[in-house]
């Protein structure tokens, strides 16, 4: 039988997790650690629940990410207990107990009733309870979710071991897959929608198991950063395309967006400078350097991106200060990434949970931590026509520095995004995301447009 790499990763990876809740669970005074999947919440005036999404805290332990009511007990020197879930039920099929290698590093006891896993913890010291609080309910508040312990446990992962970052790879695969799949929809002149189920397809995943709802955008639609809709009907014609989308292996995220042109356009030419320089900004993703400045560093690229395209007067630093790439790139240049989209402990400065504040004028950077090795962040520069916010550059200073017949001429494209998932290591950066590309044949890149 062959052996997957995965299986020894898994048993480094729950040392490594051991060794960072034991410290957590001393320093706060604790004895054991329980952890709950979650449950998924029912619908207003309804018996249907809504898609079961899993407790962060939970998968970092197991990989079981489609079972609620599951708990995981840990206590130092002992193997974890998992309490999986399999009710007596003949509306819904139980759940299979897990029988993967991974098993073997674990104990597993089977629940058939939610309430049992309380005969479990029971008796065990002071347990830090970790999950929705109506789980626990009618226990000492100050055990349930204790922020001390939690800040500790958020500012760790951050730094992902060996065995997350194998599983991100996969995520990445996958999701490359499902990006192509999109991608030919869309050349083909098919539908939002079509597109979006093209890629579920080649993923093999159902919809609600993307880590995220997939943004799939024709034209104008691309101007809206989270685009929540799906065109049925092919639209009259077709100028760009931008997709946001992502995939799961084992419970940790990819998080995925290219732009494409339709033809050979100005707009085509301004998707490949921004491909340019999203690279030059991979780069920068090192071990010791500041996130923010990452961040800074996105506006004075995009600031050259949009003066070269004769879009703007000013460039770099200039472009920053005047406040002319806000009005253009409205977001954070990227976040943490792992068992969630938008990884926890972004802002912390340190393991008690102080913040690192976000630069002046950008209040939506979601990350200012310093890199080190081991931590995985996406880097996402975008260029968007969005008339909300280019009404407030025509009413103000800006309005003689930007070229508002360009402008106009690229609203109908409605913007462009590029993100790749990158990882902090002690050298080069592991790009992720292109390694996964590169495995498959490249689109091939419009040719340069002939300006007048």
């Amino acid at each position: 039988m062959k052996t997957d790499p995965l299986d020894f990763l898994y048993s480094q990876h729950l040392r490594v997790m051991t060794s960072r809740t034991d410290k957590a669970l001393c320093s706060c005074g604790f004895d054991a650690l329980v952890v709950h999947a979650g449950v998924p919440p029912t619908q207003f005036l309804d018996d249907q629940d809504y898609p079961f999404k899993p407790n962060p805290h939970f998968k970092a332990w197991v990989p079981i990410t489609d079972n609620p009511h599951c708990v995981l007990i840990y206590r130092p020197g002992k193997r974890p207990l998992v309490l999986f879930y399999r009710p007596e039920d003949y509306w819904h099929k139980p759940a299979d107990l897990p029988a993967d290698t991974w098993t073997q590093s674990v104990e597993l006891a089977p629940i058939a009733v939610p309430q049992d896993g309380r005969k479990h913890w029971a008796g065990i010291g002071r347990a830090a309870l970790i999950g929705p609080a109506e789980v626990f309910e009618g226990a000492d508040a100050s055990t349930v979710n204790p922020s001390a312990l939690l800040a500790q446990l958020h500012y760790d992962r951050a730094v992902k071991t060996g065995y997350e970052l194998e599983c991100m790879r996969r995520a990445n695969r996958t999701g490359a897959a499902g990006h192509r799949a999109a991608l030919a929809a869309f050349r083909n002149r098919r539908s939002e929608y079509e597109a979006h189920m093209d890629y579920l397809l080649a993923c093999g995943q159902r919809e609600e198991e993307m880590p995220y709802n997939n943004i799939v955008a024709y034209n104008e639609n691309s101007a809206v950063l989270h685009y929540q809709h799906l065109g049925r009907s092919p639209p009259p014609a077709f100028r760009s395309f931008l997709i946001d989308a992502g995939a799961q292996y084992r419970g940790y995220s990819c998080d995925i967006t290219r732009s494409y042109a339709a033809e050979r356009s100005l707009y085509a030419d301004l998707v490949q400078a921004m491909d340019d320089a999203q690279l030059s900004l991979c780069a920068q993703i090192r071990s010791g350097t500041d996130y923010r400045d990452v961040h800074l560093s996105a506006h004075r690229a995009l600031g050259d991106v949009l003066k070269a395209a004769g879009i703007i007067k000013l460039g770099g630093q200039d472009a920053l200060e005047s406040g002319l790439t806000s009005a253009f790139f409205p977001h954070g240049i990227g976040h943490l990434l792992g068992l969630q989209v938008h990884d926890v402990g972004g802002v912390m400065a340190d393991a008690a949970g102080h913040e690192r504040q976000r630069p002046a004028g950008h209040p939506y950077l979601r990350l200012t931590r310093m890199l080190e090795p081991g931590v995985v962040v996406t880097v996402e520069p975008g260029i968007y026509f969005i008339d909300l916010i280019l009404k407030s550059a025509r009413d103000d200073k800006r309005r003689e520095l930007i070229d508002w017949n360009k402008v106009d001429a690229l609203r109908p494209y409605g913007g462009i995004r590029i993100e790749d998932d990158v990882v902090t290591t002690a050298g080069a950066p592991e790009n992720l995301t292109r390694d996964a590309f590169a495995a498959e044949p490249r689109e091939r890149p419009l040719r340069k447009h002939a300006r007048k």
